[in-house]
């Protein structure tokens, strides 16, 4: 009987573009997962594949889309607010994006409104901000779901649920393998999170530090969780160059990420030369 093969993808903003290597990796491989884990841009491309999609249309969608400022931007006009009151809900905050909207105006129409009517079972995350905990979602309405684990703080305004207030889920678990242990046989994790690099060598804005920051618990999130337990495979992509907000620079994350394809599928390859090989008595 064949392995089967759960799939973490990991936050990290557009670093998360990285992503869609693995996608396509699997899929040259035969490989469809039966479970999938995603926090963040992690939850956005686990939906993609969980629907359905190859990891050439994801690519091929992703790039029509962000590989074109003008389209970027009627996107985004197409996200603003319907009304001044909606502008003004909660007071005047011109730094956070409605997430919800903006989602809505990006995502692919092959991803569903609910998870029930996705291929594969995906897990989402988020972080409940007043009740201090992680958040996951496996059902009902995918899409608030999904903008609550991309709920950036500062960037975008928290998703309310269900009465809950929810921001990105990367907070509590940037890359979410321990939700899918016990689905499969060969876990799968992809960390997009990255670390702050001294490329250019400038003095860091404050937004700079507020993003590596975040990128530092995030890694200290990830090394207490590997001390506990490990995925079998652990892919960690060169994304640190970029920022979690660019996304334009589709074709840049694209090419210097070229080579996770290769690595996944030599990892995905070594593992199941190891689980055939006969063990010692």
């Amino acid at each position: 009987m064949s392995p089967r093969f759960g799939i973490a993808f990991g936050g990290g903003g557009a670093r998360g573009l990285a992503h869609i290597h693995v996608i396509e990796a699997l899929d040259e491989l035969g490989i469809r997962p039966v479970a999938i884990a995603g926090s963040s841009i992690g939850a956005i491309m686990g939906a993609g594949m969980a629907a359905g999609m190859s990891g050439r249309e994801i690519r091929e969608y992703a790039h029509s889309v962000l590989s074109d400022r003008t389209q970027v931007a009627s996107r985004m006009w197409r996200a603003r607010p319907g009304t001044l009151a909606e502008a003004l809900e909660g007071g005047l905050r011109v730094t956070q994006f409605n997430v919800e909207r903006i989602l809505k105006a990006f995502l692919p129409d092959a991803v569903p409104a609910t998870f029930e009517e996705l291929e594969i079972p995906l897990k989402v995350t988020a972080t409940d901000f007043f009740g201090h905990k992680l958040a996951v979602f496996n059902e009902g309405d995918l899409h608030s779901a999904l903008a609550a684990s991309a709920a950036i703080p500062a960037v975008f305004r928290p998703v309310v649920r269900d009465g809950t207030m929810l921001i990105d889920g990367g907070i509590y678990n940037p890359v979410p393998f321990d939700l899918i242990k016990r689905d499969a046989d060969i876990v799968v994790a992809i960390d997009v999170v990255g670390v702050p690099t001294e490329v250019g060598r400038r003095r860091p804005s404050s937004v700079d530090l507020m993003f590596g920051a975040t990128q530092l618990m995030m890694q200290s999130i990830i090394d207490n969780k590997l001390r506990q337990c490990r995925p079998d495979i652990l892919i960690r992509p060169p994304v640190s160059r970029f920022r979690a907000l660019d996304f334009l620079k589709i074709d840049a994350v694209m090419a210097e990420t070229a080579a996770v394809k290769d690595e996944v599928k030599h990892a995905i390859e070594a593992v199941l030369r190891t689980r055939h090989e006969p063990q010692p008595t």
